[in-house]
């Protein structure tokens, strides 16, 4: 495979909202990166694949405190939360962090029998072989990727708040995609990260750990939500009427 001149891209999104992705992995597992600048100290929401040092990227942004928080810990959101200080994610989630035994592949051969028809809906074949198209250096090894395990230095649930100084995010706890996946909402901006319970894409709903009944409810949740943007764990940010589409066709589905 070629080498990659730059690992990561980065869009400044105003309001002080960063996104950050992987260009070079592929989008079945690209995960959104949303970096928060507060005035005490900065938010990361979730971390990537950590192919390559996300760590040193973010440096480029900040010298501020920073908190890193998981939305949930499959693989292509916490490949580099192991490289932060601060590590946060909800309760439920977090021995599976500190013991990660979740799989961990950067080829299509590596998914577990029950998942394929789920790499089907983005594109990906049977005979497709890896989900990374460069590497970060010379000499990088795809079949040893491996996430690291690393224990939370604190937990979240529903009703916390994240307190950047003059930023302040609410968790929501937003069952359904994993048992503790979460999201973060402004209230004064009414911005949501939400993870991967919701995005413009194939929501996922029977991986392990999943449960249909839950993310239906969720789901209902969050189309209640009076929201001016939704910055998704996947694929690009929408509004509210966007929201609601999405919304009305996962029940329209499953409810």
């Amino acid at each position: 495979m070629k080498i990659a001149e730059r690992w990561f891209e980065r869009k400044d999104m105003g309001d002080g909202v960063t996104l950050l992705w992987e260009p070079h992995i592929h989008p079945f597992i690209r995960c959104n990166i949303w970096h928060v600048a507060g005035r005490d100290r900065d938010l990361l929401i979730d971390t990537g694949t950590g192919v390559a040092s996300l760590k040193t990227e973010v440096a480029k942004l900040t010298e501020k405190p920073l908190t890193a928080l998981a939305t949930h810990i499959h693989y292509d959101h916490v490949g580099s939360l192991h490289e932060f200080g601060t590590r946060l994610m909800h309760a439920i989630e977090a021995p599976g962090m500190e013991d990660y035994r979740e799989f961990a592949t950067l080829s299509v051969s590596g998914f577990p029998r029950e998942l394929r028809d789920a790499l089907a809906g983005y594109g990906l074949a049977e005979g497709d072989a890896q989900l990374i198209d460069t590497v970060p250096y010379e000499g990088y090894d795809v079949e040893t990727y491996e996430v690291r395990s690393v224990a939370a230095t604190g937990t979240v649930g529903e009703g916390d708040v994240i307190d950047l100084g003059d930023r302040h995010f609410s968790v929501f706890h937003l069952p359904g995609h994993s048992p503790g996946s979460i999201g973060l909402f402004e209230a004064a901006t009414k911005t949501l990260f939400s993870g991967d319970a919701i995005y413009d894409g194939p929501l996922l709903d029977e991986l392990p750990g999943s449960d249909i009944a839950v993310y239906c409810e969720t789901i209902r949740r969050l189309r209640a939500l009076d929201v001016n943007v939704v910055h998704g764990g996947h694929d690009p940010s929408f509004g509210r009427d966007r929201m609601i589409e999405i919304c009305d066709a996962y029940l329209a589905l499953r409810g």
